[in-house]
């Protein structure tokens, strides 16, 4: 099964585009990871705007696409650029997920300490502070770091059946402040394949 893990930068906020609709925001840049090339360093890329046409194919290939509130943002924004329909693609979106088993949202940087004991390297915000001081780079490896995050997430949860988070309404076995707790997953039907017909955007 190729599964692509991918995570979106924008180049300005809600309030920037005066909405709060994802579609109304713009790209700064798109990291993956391409199941298809392992788990080294060169299954990782970067897709600035001018890329995104070697960015669609690798997306058309892809059995299943893995985000982190994705259905909601990435997916749709992303769709903007794209003149097919990647919502045709089977989409895992982990917050989905763990909101459906508890009935609210949770910080991809809060399971990610709970679970993995590793924080997100910077803000979305600061991502946009970068793009408008064309510090690239720095965006890029904030996102790609993201994407390794949200990629080790899933299969700690396809391994183990569930994720971790920390809950502030209860003290830990020391009296600490946040009892660790765990987000049950049945993760039975992830990686069941869904037959898709792709609007290819490339002659063949």
């Amino acid at each position: 099964m190729r599964k692509i893990t991918f995570d979106v930068e924008t180049k300005n906020t809600f309030q920037d585009a005066g909405s709060n609709d994802p579609v109304d925001l713009d790209i700064s840049v798109v990291c993956i990871h391409d199941s298809a090339k392992g788990d080294g360093p060169e299954a990782y890329s970067s897709f600035l705007e001018a890329d995104f046409p070697k960015l669609w194919p690798i997306l058309e290939q892809a059995d299943m696409l893995i985000t982190f509130n994705g259905d909601h943002f990435d997916i749709p924004l992303l769709n903007k650029y794209y003149s097919g329909d990647l919502s045709k693609i089977k989409s895992l979106d982990l917050l989905v997920e763990v909101r459906n088993v508890l009935g609210r949202r949770i910080k991809l940087d809060s399971i990610a300490e709970a679970t993995l004991g590793v924080k997100k390297s910077g803000h979305g915000l600061d991502a946009i502070t970068w793009w408008n001081s064309g510090e690239i780079d720095k965006i890029i490896k904030y996102c790609i770091d993201d994407v390794k995050i949200t990629k080790d997430i899933y299969d700690y949860a396809l391994k183990n059946g569930h994720l971790k988070y920390k809950d502030f309404t209860a003290t830990g076995p020391n009296g600490e402040r946040g009892a660790l707790r765990d987000i049950k997953l049945d993760t039975k039907h992830w990686e069941k394949k869904n037959e898709h017909s792709m609007t290819f955007t490339l002659p063949f």
